[in-house]
């Protein structure tokens, strides 16, 4: 796992200190108002709460180190946590569907402007934690997920303000059930994105990056190779990326093959993020000679690999 995924705790617990204030807030301000669309928002909201606590726990189990028997470490936890997130919104948007339902085919009339007061205080937490967020969502899928549910949670607390005025205004009461199911679509929207993503990494799917032809190709044009195959590439964790193949060179002497190797190893660096590559060396014909990397039956290949 990178340094950078390493170190993103504080982010998270500042996120879950914060939106457990914004979920109690607006459960206090949804019953005095009366507000469904109010009520939804802490309830998702408080399932946050739960989900970050989960992304933090994941996070601290990430930076232990590899045992004997998990030789990877335990990266995939927040992989693990990310599905579970998704599982907890799905359950509240069902909820909260089920909920606006009963209130659209008996409509009340909530409090607009008390509503419109306390998301607007909701919104303005959540917009400050999510730029803490975004800061670090480009290296870590748990820190993402989190940056979602903070999302959502400000996208639904600009909802609920813009419901709130609406209803002092209108007096509609059809608008707090209807801004619920809003809520709903916010949530879906942000479930199917990580569960898609956190899917692919325990399917083993090449990264978005560092698709399988561009890697083979650039592998390729590395000096000294003849071809590729058995290329994989795949996700461990947010940030650490895997790749292992059997790479077939022409005849060279060990010494010229340990610079390949190295120049395979800094261009799948710097060009595709992939921090731990083994390769298998192979070479196209193998003639009697001591000094060249294949001195065995032909095809028969030699390892090397690099790892970090």
């Amino acid at each position: 796992m990178s340094a950078h995924a390493a170190g993103s705790t504080g982010p998270l617990k500042v996120a879950l200190v914060a939106t457990a204030g914004v979920a109690a807030l607006e459960l206090a301000g949804g019953l005095r108002a009366g507000s469904l669309a109010l009520l939804s928002d802490a309830a998702h909201v408080t399932l946050d709460v739960v989900a970050l606590g989960i992304a933090l726990a994941a996070a601290v189990q990430a930076k232990r180190p590899a045992t004997q028997r998990r030789t990877y470490g335990f990266a995939r936890y927040e992989i693990l946590a990310a599905l579970a997130n998704g599982a907890l919104l799905t359950a509240v948007t069902i909820l909260i569907l089920v909920e606006a339902v009963k209130r659209l085919l008996h409509p009340g009339l909530p409090a607009g402007g008390l509503m419109a007061l306390v998301a607007a205080i909701g919104l303005t937490v959540n917009v400050g934690v999510g730029l803490l967020l975004a800061r670090s969502q480009h290296t870590n899928l748990n820190i993402r997920a989190a940056l979602f549910h903070v999302g959502g949670d400000a996208l639904g607390a600009l909802a609920v303000v813009a419901g709130g005025a609406l209803i002092a205004l209108t007096g509609a009461g059809w608008i707090d059930p209807a801004l619920s199911i809003l809520v709903c679509a916010i949530i879906v929207a942000g479930v199917v994105r990580i569960v898609r993503e956190a899917t692919d990494v325990l399917l083993e799917s090449a990264p978005g990056h560092a698709e399988v032809p561009a890697v083979r190709d650039r592998i390729g044009r590395v000096e000294g190779v003849a071809g590729v195959h058995d290329l994989h590439v795949w996700t461990i964790g947010s940030g650490s990326h895997a790749l292992s193949a059997h790479v077939v060179l022409e005849d060279r002497k060990l010494s010229e093959a340990s610079a390949i190797l190295r120049s395979i190893d800094t261009a799948l660096r710097d060009d595709f993020e992939i921090t731990h590559v083994t390769v298998q060396f192979e070479c196209e014909s193998c003639d009697p000679d001591t000094t060249i990397v294949c001195t065995q039956t032909p095809r028969e290949p030699v390892g090397l690999s690099t790892k970090s």
